[in-house]
């Protein structure tokens, strides 16, 4: 299982991988769940760490030429993995279609880059797309991963919404359908031991790893702590 941790900044990328985080994720929560940051940023934090590097650019809507163009943006700013999330995406043919032309703009630009789609565990709140129609969509698109997060950040975490055995089932779609599972959305170190049962490939944390509130800053012990924890 490999631990992801999204830093805002330079300093925060930087206390992230000595922590021990795998992939580090750059993001702006002020724009939201899955909030893009500049590509200067992620050019600068590209340079400094030595970890892959993901980067989101947002919660979409229905707009697949606006996401392929800002999946194209940071591929080029450097990002190996390029995470969207579908957050007014309402019918698998929207998500099929937003997903594609992500797809076909990374990969024609570098074959190896990784898109990740995110659903959202509080999609019936936020009235998106089900997490558990994501899998079979997103590998007919050609994506890499599927993930999981809340779309409201509210402190309530994805095992409010979405219980273990909907989880293990998410899992269990991502892998029968070749695809990687990620999960996240404001986790608590009180659900490591059901992370560690589902055992997903990529688990995502920003508020844990910084002391439970988002908008402060990274603490690197926070960050070796939980690396101790998972599985």
């Amino acid at each position: 299982m490999k631990l992801l941790v999204s830093p805002i900044n330079v300093e925060e990328a930087i206390t992230s991988e000595m922590g021990g985080a795998d992939i580090i994720d750059v993001k702006n929560p002020k724009e939201g769940s899955l909030g893009a940051n500049f590509p200067w940023v992620i050019q600068s934090i590209k340079s400094k760490v030595s970890k892959p590097l993901s980067a989101t650019i947002g919660d979409f809507n229905y707009k697949p030429g606006t996401a392929s163009l800002a999946a194209l943006g940071a591929a080029v700013s450097g990002a190996q993995y390029i995470k969207v999330g579908l957050y007014d995406i309402h019918t698998e043919e929207e998500a099929f279609e937003v997903l594609s032309g992500i797809v076909k703009s990374v990969k024609s630009y570098d074959p190896g880059r990784i898109v990740v789609a995110s659903a959202y565990s509080d999609y019936s709140r936020i009235g998106s797309i089900p997490a558990l129609k994501l899998p079979p969509v997103a590998k007919k698109a050609g994506c890499d991963v599927v993930m999981v997060d809340t779309g409201i950040k509210d402190g309530k975490s994805t095992f409010e919404f979405m219980d273990e055995e909907e989880l293990n089932a998410f899992c269990g779609l991502a892998h029968k359908n070749g695809l990687k599972c990620a999960l996240a959305g404001s986790i608590k170190f009180d659900d490591i031991e059901m992370i560690n049962r589902i055992d997903p490939d990529i688990i995502g944390v920003r508020g844990l790893v910084c002391g439970g509130d988002r908008n402060d800053g990274i603490r690197s012990e926070l960050v070796t702590k939980l690396k101790s924890m998972i599985n």
